[in-house]
């Protein structure tokens, strides 16, 4: 032990709030970090969206991997102060590592704003990840365990209650990284040519981790310590293996039963160690179905995300981007740990419910359940707006008149008569193989037949402006934008070239009576600038562009008026997202709830049935149950996609909620233990036994003395 008295402040222990202030540093710079991790990926180092996204989910798993070895050394090694501590130190360099690797002029040696040697900042960036995971997961099972360490005997509540201020610390952590650290990316630094700050936004996670660091070692001298109690884990390992292998030995009948497979290993361990080994592996056993919690839980990062590009981001006066609802997570467990710890529990408590830990635990389950039931129901109700695409085997073709005179046009099936300047109002769907012939004509003229070999499985747009004049453009777009984004595409219906540039993106050398390509703007109101030789002097060339909402598609047509000046014509391709993020917010407010109970629970269930020389470990044993949630997703994104999005999240609840009643029915077996309680009658027993030893010699000592 470190320290006799240990100093209090409002009754919890003074050395606790050094550890809440490290792990409030901590997550900031974890999740500041992985914020920008992604982009950083992607736009620095120029990685497609696979494998940026590859590496990421790799290195999430990774850090969740890792604590199984800081456990290790924490328990049987070191002891978790001085692993907290090395390894902090690895962390805080791989924070450095990686900032140093994103700055652009360390190999930019011509200064062109581009590195020259891409590979040494692979290469860096690479080393500083693995120094990040080893750092992040090997100090994650020991800073919630040495916090529970700091407690008496007699303060489980107190106990409890810490583990709930470990968690808000962790998300009021998380929250100000994911707001404050984008905000960083997009500063502009560089010593000879300006570029987006990752350095800076790298930087800072890096010094916070260092602070973080400092704080932990200023709170030093108050810590309660426990010394590390030899190799732990190795111990553990051959005494299952014994007990596995002597059980394998007696399995026929004549040998007595024992109560636990466990007591096999009597022969060759004592009885203390069997008996927390039992510990550890009744909680492991309880663990095998959390997983599940995981799988669904680590959906609000992907799939909710992208649930939330189908929507729209307008509050009123206010818009938020998709990818800002993940902080609704965060803000929500904020406010919801204070109200479920002071209202909750206590009320259930008077009520006369024994709420027990896992009682807890299934009920977040069931709430996460639930989540993705509504989770499904809003993605009903998306689907109902969400316009047709076509499937593989069909093509759909939409037509635009840019001519001065109305034209018709036979489809196999139907036939379409359009006046000058309009478009059809949807997309006519053709199966491939009905599409025989189409047909142009207008009026007294005769009839051309449009050759064209269409895609199957895309939309296209037919331009006509005369019986003989057609072309047919490949759209492109066969979902909705992606992140929210608007399409925006022109058609030049001039003589020669034009060009056009709109909020820094431009449209080159469109050609006469073409269409360019779409490309992708946030929501507001954009300018863009037209440059022709056919404007006249006198006319303007900068427009405004209607104000886009969130997921739509537009062709805008320019075309030369009698005065010579241009205008613009906009026609709705794809209409824009109608139902609101706000949505969203019971599906997350569902599953916040259940993180609460269930996670809170979890870290302080697997403290506190945990014998002294094993708490890492079991902590770890929690993370582990993460990692494994994070593969059971990759696998099943990756294994079947179901064409619908709202059966996959109902998929997902029904799988959560089978899991869910066999843990209920688990825990109904599961007998809580007081680990201390049970040493502390190890240790008397170990007394009584050497004083009886001892008592036998001084009674032994006088006969032999009168026998001489």
């Amino acid at each position: 032990m470190g320290m006799s008295k240990s100093l209090s402040c409002f009754g919890y222990p003074l050395s606790i709030f050094f550890i809440l202030v490290n792990e409030f540093c901590e997550r900031f710079s974890y999740y500041g970090m992985r914020a920008i991790l992604v982009l950083y990926f992607r736009n620095f180092i120029g990685w497609d969206d696979n494998l940026s996204t590859a590496i990421y989910h790799t290195f999430v798993a990774l850090c969740y991997l890792t604590p199984i070895l800081g456990a290790l050394i924490a328990d049987s090694w070191l002891g978790k102060f001085k692993t907290i501590i090395s390894l902090s130190i690895v962390y805080t360099i791989g924070q450095a590592v990686i900032s140093v690797s994103s700055i652009h002029d360390l190999t930019d040696h011509n200064h062109d704003g581009t590195p020259d040697s891409i590979s040494v900042h692979v290469v860096l960036s690479m080393i500083g990840l693995v120094l990040i995971a080893l750092g992040t997961g090997g100090i994650k099972p020991c800073v919630s365990a040495f916090g529970g360490d700091q407690f008496e005997e007699g303060q489980e509540k107190r106990r409890n209650r810490f583990f709930s201020i470990f968690y808000l610390a962790i998300n009021a952590g998380s929250l100000l990284s994911t707001i404050i650290t984008p905000i960083l990316r997009v500063q502009q630094c560089g010593i000879h040519s300006q570029q987006a700050c990752y350095p800076l936004a790298f930087g800072v996670p890096a010094a916070l981790m260092a602070v973080s660091l400092i704080v932990f070692i200023a709170g030093s001298g108050m810590y309660k310590k426990f010394q590390p109690q030899g190799n732990i884990m190795a111990k553990v390992v051959k005494c299952i293996g014994f007990a596995v292998k002597n059980r394998f030995r007696h399995r026929s009948k004549e040998f007595p039963k024992r109560e636990h497979w466990l007591d096999w290993a009597k022969e060759r361990y004592d009885e203390r160690l069997i008996s927390q080994i039992k510990m550890v592996t009744r909680v492991m056993f309880l663990y095998i179905p959390l997983p599940m919690f995981w799988a669904l839980f680590d959906q609000q990062g992907s799939r909710w995300t992208l649930q939330a590009t189908t929507m729209t981001g307008r509050f009123g006066a206010i818009e938020i981007q998709p990818d800002q609802m993940q902080t609704v997570n965060a803000i929500l467990i904020v406010i919801m740990v204070p109200i479920v710890d002071a209202v909750a529990y206590p009320l259930i408590a008077k009520c006369g419910l024994n709420f027990t830990s896992l009682k807890k635990m299934t009920v977040g389950m069931f709430l996460a359940s639930m989540a993705f039931v509504a989770a499904g129901i809003v993605q009903v109700e998306i689907d109902k707006t969400l316009p047709v695409f076509p499937q593989g085997n069909q093509v759909q073709i939409q037509v635009l008149n840019i001519g001065n005179s109305s034209m018709t046009v036979y489809f196999p099936e139907e036939t379409v008569t359009i006046d000058q300047w309009s478009q059809t109002d949807d997309f006519l769907t053709i199966e491939i193989d009905r599409l025989r012939s189409i047909n142009i004509s207008s009026p007294g003229s005769s009839v051309t037949e449009v050759s064209h070999e269409f895609e199957q499985g895309h939309r296209h747009t037919l331009l006509v402006w005369a019986p003989s004049g057609y072309r047919v453009v490949k759209d492109g777009l066969n979902k909705k934008p992606e992140k929210g984004e608007n399409g925006i595409r022109f058609v030049n219906t001039l003589m020669g070239t034009m060009s056009v540039e709109m909020s820094g993106k431009v449209y080159e050398n469109i050609a006469s009576r073409d269409a360019t390509e779409y490309q992708f703007f946030p929501s507001g109101t954009k300018s863009f600038t037209i440059n022709s030789t056919e404007i006249a002097q006198e006319c303007p060339r900068d427009f405004q562009s209607s104000n886009l909402d969130f997921g739509s598609a537009y062709t805008y047509v320019v075309r030369r008026e009698g005065n010579g000046c241009l205008e613009v014509k906009h026609f709705e391709d794809i209409p824009p997202n109608t139902v609101s993020m706000a949505l969203q917010i019971p599906q997350y407010f569902l599953l916040t709830c259940g993180e609460v109970v269930f996670s809170i629970t979890g870290l302080e269930f697997s403290y506190s049935q945990a014998p002294s020389n094993m708490k890492s470990v079991l902590q770890a044993g929690w993370l582990l149950t993460v990692a494994f949630g994070n593969i059971i997703v990759l696998i099943v994104a990756g294994a079947g996609q179901i064409s619908k999005q709202w059966a996959e999240y109902i998929l997902f609840a029904a799988l959560l909620l089978v899991v869910c009643v066999i843990f209920a029915i688990m825990a109904q077996f599961y007998t809580y233990v007081n680990p201390a309680e049970i040493e502390a009658q190890f240790d008397e027993d170990e007394k009584k036994k050497k004083a009886g030893e001892s008592n036998l010699y001084s009674n032994l000592e006088p006969v032999s003395q009168t026998k001489m």
